[in-house]
């Protein structure tokens, strides 16, 4: 009887262990899935996009200038770093620090609003991230009229999301980004002078 109280209990342990072995974990496959709901700041753009209600909607474009598209969020090609400093207020040296990008701009002024979402890469410090972005649109030259408001979100423990542009639409754009994508919170909120 103990022996074969001792060969099912080995048995039982051979089991227990199989679970444990070398069986790649899906974070490990694929790094920040296990962690994200998105697979993509495209997507992330676009959830925002879809929660507007049709009188809060406005024309815009997305994406960088050779693959832009019209009336929706578009991929932004990272390897343009002078582009997203330009268009988006990411400064250049902060494009090593993520690993895609979307965008979404006002079709007829950039100014009135500019939004974007960033996938960062593994251990990037968000809050430094953010301090960078804030410190490189609030020092612009604003050649088509000031934007009044910079807000900084950040999403699903993985996207930051910033917008620039008139005070109004900031606060429609912030409302929907808290209400629609998986814990989204502000970073910072700041007018820009």
């Amino acid at each position: 009887m103990k022996k074969v109280m001792m060969i099912l209990f080995a048995v039982m342990m051979m089991v227990t262990m199989y679970g444990c072995g070398s069986t790649p974990d899906a974070s490990e496959e694929n790094p920040g899935s296990e962690e994200s709901q998105y697979k993509d700041s495209l997507e992330v753009l676009n959830q925002v996009f879809d929660s507007y209600e049709e009188g809060d909607r406005f024309a815009v474009y997305g994406g960088n200038q050779e693959n832009a598209v019209m009336d929706a969020p578009g991929m932004f090609d990272i390897s343009k770093a002078e582009e997203l400093e330009m268009v988006l207020g990411l400064p250049q040296d902060q494009s090593t620090n993520i690993e895609d990008a979307a965008s979404m701009v006002h079709m007829m002024n950039g100014n009135t609003f500019t939004g974007a979402a960033y996938r960062l890469k593994d251990n990037v410090d968000v809050n430094a991230f953010a301090d960078s972005v804030k410190a490189c649109i609030q020092d612009k030259q604003w050649i088509c009229g000031q934007p009044d408001t910079l807000i900084i979100l950040q999403a699903d423990d993985r996207y930051v999301i910033t917008a620039y542009g008139e005070a109004g639409i900031i606060e429609i754009f912030k409302n929907n980004v808290l209400s629609s994508l998986n814990g989204a919170k502000v970073v910072t909120e700041a007018p820009i002078a």
